[in-house]
């Protein structure tokens, strides 16, 4: 399913919300694994795709040798403004790009790495082809995505708890995008069609998400992603309501304080 524009529109408090709050509830654990697989590879160059607030960036900064090279991009200025203004241990190259039309020279990076941003592109294929195409011969393109949105108890029991609030139109976005690119095959299959000639090495992954309380997950799900742009189409008002329906959720579920859930993803990476 090709997701609608507004799924891709990391906007307004959004990406502040984003950082503050998703990021350490569910990308720092796949962040710290996706590092430690590029750093594995001993690579000159970097490139990220889909490099949103930073996290991954971050991560390559503080864990690759000091001589590679580092390139962050991200189709959203927002969200590279904020990564920027976070900033990193040592420097890398902030850049503005679409990642099926990526502004670099053939053969120009060891490693292509993208967290949790294969989903968000409209043309999976071209994309991956930009990928391979800026890869030298021999590098590697490794990215992750999340598994089915029952796999994931958090952004399962919120997409469930908002459907009583919106019964005629409830929002769909964490099962239809960020969930919605969990086949494998499929995964595979788009990654031929980008010209990659051998087989992806999938391992699937699960890890813990953590919160300080049921509010915070909830303000991380409804307010600190598209989702909240899919809540206001249905009146800038009803976002509140969204909100503490998605909280009391996660408090019947998993208690009023401190709160733990499972999450699981799949690490793709495959050689040019």
């Amino acid at each position: 399913m090709v997701a609608p524009d507004v799924d891709r529109l990391f906007a307004g408090s959004i990406p502040q919300l984003y950082e503050r709050y998703l990021v350490p509830l569910i990308f720092e654990p796949y962040a710290a694994d996706l590092a430690a697989r590029a750093a594995l590879r001993t690579p000159s160059s970097v490139l990220e795709i889909a490099a949103g607030t930073g996290v991954v960036t971050r991560r390559l900064a503080s864990t690759l040798a000091p001589s590679v090279a580092i390139v962050a991009t991200d189709l959203n200025q927002a969200m590279l403004d904020h990564a920027a203004s976070v900033g990193t241990s040592r420097p890398v190259e902030w850049r503005q790009a679409d990642a099926t039309q990526l502004p670099f020279p053939d053969e120009t990076f060891d490693v292509v790495v993208c967290q949790f941003g294969a989903m968000f592109f409209p043309d999976k294929a071209r994309a991956f082809s930009e990928a391979r195409r800026v890869l030298r011969p021999g590098g590697a393109f490794m990215f992750n995505v999340w598994d089915r949105i029952d796999q994931n108890e958090f952004a399962h029991a919120v997409t469930l708890a908002l459907e009583p609030v919106f019964p005629l139109d409830p929002p769909r976005f964490l099962a239809r995008t960020p969930h919605g690119y969990s086949d494998t095959e499929v995964v595979a299959r788009q990654l031929s069609e980008g010209g990659f000639v051998r087989d992806p090495d999938v391992t699937t992954l699960a890890a813990r998400s953590r919160a300080s309380s049921p509010d915070t997950v909830a303000i991380a799900y409804c307010q600190g992603t598209p989702l909240r742009n899919e809540i206001e189409a249905r009146g800038p008002s009803r976002l509140l309501d969204a909100t503490d329906a998605a909280a009391a959720a996660i408090r019947n579920r998993f208690g009023r304080g401190a709160v733990d859930g499972k999450i699981q993803a799949h690490i793709v990476v495959i050689e040019r």
